[in-house]
């Protein structure tokens, strides 16, 4: 399957896509995490969290450096990787970055949505997400560009006071005489998957605005500076960040539990994340609630991104949308989101189509072990939100709103 579904979108459209995706991608587990912990506690949420993420993170980090062309292996190249990766969202996750020369740096968040989720939970769930999980993650992403490198707090929350800002900061130091961590455990399997090998179109480089990110590090990607070319190709990373977590989250549930227990989390997870990320595009997009528009989020939603990777196909016919989901794909090969849907586990796109109107009914058309066809049609009577996107709707990303912040700045060596 050649091409890709953001190629229907204008410049502009695109350029306002690109942090919705980026934001979507964070809430992932603002979904799975709920269950996570009604499995396995505090501290098993704790544990999967850092492998999912130590598994994820190198593989698309490395990959989006390729594809915007700044390989390297100094403190610049880990901060650009950082405003493109789906663990630090534009605004959402605010990082700000101070660059001393190429081995030493800091960044700091002057808002962090993820903090001011967690807070009322109380200080231990504090200390769970900004310490035990950002240490070995944090590190995870660095070493993806530089096996010396490490990155440490300067302070951090819990906070003292309550509303301290920034919220923390952090150094980051690469250095020969730093020991790398061990490779984590399953980092061959991630690797081999279709997601990590997925090979996509160039950017074209005649194509008006611009194509990649070398030069200097700014203090913000305006997406709208990009060319048309090069934010399809954004996009279609930052979808394969989505499936790239989720491959992660798969793998460390299934050395905790069984695989039809690990699979029900998975689609719960799927489910809550689903829902939300299709309100928030069909809002960003202004899509509307008709059918149209419904066919237009299927065709845009993570879950069915990049098409060379899902193979999906949306129609929009006389009073309804079909969806087709190959059994060929290389998502379905690797377990992703589209191989978790069957004719029986509609779930996931009941709430893709329940944000886009509640009165959208979904029902399995054909079931074959070549592809999945299911049809989505209007209910007499709207449905009730789902639990999974409920939970998920906890987040303060939920009704998060991005702002325009102008010309970004070049940050200089100080």
């Amino acid at each position: 399957m050649s091409g890709s579904n953001f190629e229907q979108l204008s410049r502009a459209q695109l350029a306002a896509l690109l942090p919705e995706l980026l934001l979507c991608g964070h809430l992932i587990d603002r979904s799975g995490m709920a269950h996570t912990i009604a499995a396995f506690g505090r501290e098993g949420m704790t544990a999967v969290a850092i492998e999912e993420w130590q598994l994820a993170s190198p593989v698309y980090t490395r990959r989006m450096q390729r594809a915007f062309g700044f390989t390297g292996d100094d403190v610049v190249t880990i901060f650009k990787g950082l405003q493109l990766d789906i663990g630090a969202p534009p605004q959402f996750m605010d990082f700000r970055f101070r660059v001393e020369d190429r081995d030493h740096g800091e960044f700091w968040l002057d808002h962090c949505g993820a903090l001011l989720d967690v807070e009322p939970m109380g200080d231990d769930f504090v200390v769970a997400m900004c310490h035990d999980i950002e240490d070995p993650t944090f590190d995870a992403t660095a070493l993806a560009t530089n096996p010396h490198a490490q990155v440490r707090p300067i302070h951090r929350p819990p906070r003292r006071p309550a509303d301290r800002k920034p919220m923390c900061a952090w150094t980051v130091t690469i250095d020969a005489a730093h020991v790398p961590p061990p490779v984590p455990p399953n980092s061959d399997a991630m690797a081999a998957t279709a997601a990590a090998r997925l090979v996509l179109a160039d950017i074209d480089p005649a194509d008006d605005g611009r194509h990649d990110y070398a030069g200097p590090l700014l203090s913000d990607l305006r997406f709208a500076d990009f060319s048309k070319s090069a934010l399809v190709r954004m996009a279609d990373e930052v979808c394969l960040q989505h499936h790239l977590l989720t491959l992660g989250f798969l793998i460390a549930l299934r050395s905790r539990l069984d695989p039809a227990a690990a699979i029900q989390v998975c689609r719960k997870q799927f489910a809550g994340i689903a829902g939300l990320t299709a309100e928030r595009l069909c809002k960003a997009l202004e899509l509307g609630d008709d059918m149209a528009a419904l066919a237009n989020v299927l065709r845009l939603h993570p879950a069915w991104n990049p098409l060379a990777y899902t193979g999906i196909g949306v129609l929009e016919t006389e009073g309804n949308v079909q969806l087709t989901i190959a059994r060929d794909s290389g998502a379905e090969t690797d377990g992703s989101w589209p191989a978790l849907v069957g004719a029986d586990h509609l779930a996931p796109i009941d709430a893709m189509a329940r944000a886009v109107n509640p009165r959208f009914a979904v029902r399995t058309v054909d079931s074959t072990e070549a592809q999945l066809t299911i049809e989505i049609g209007r209910a007499d009577q709207p449905f009730r939100e789902s639990n999974e996107v409920a939970l998920t709707r906890f987040s303060t990303g939920a009704a998060f709103a991005f702002t325009d912040r102008g010309i970004p700045l070049p940050l200089t060596v100080v």
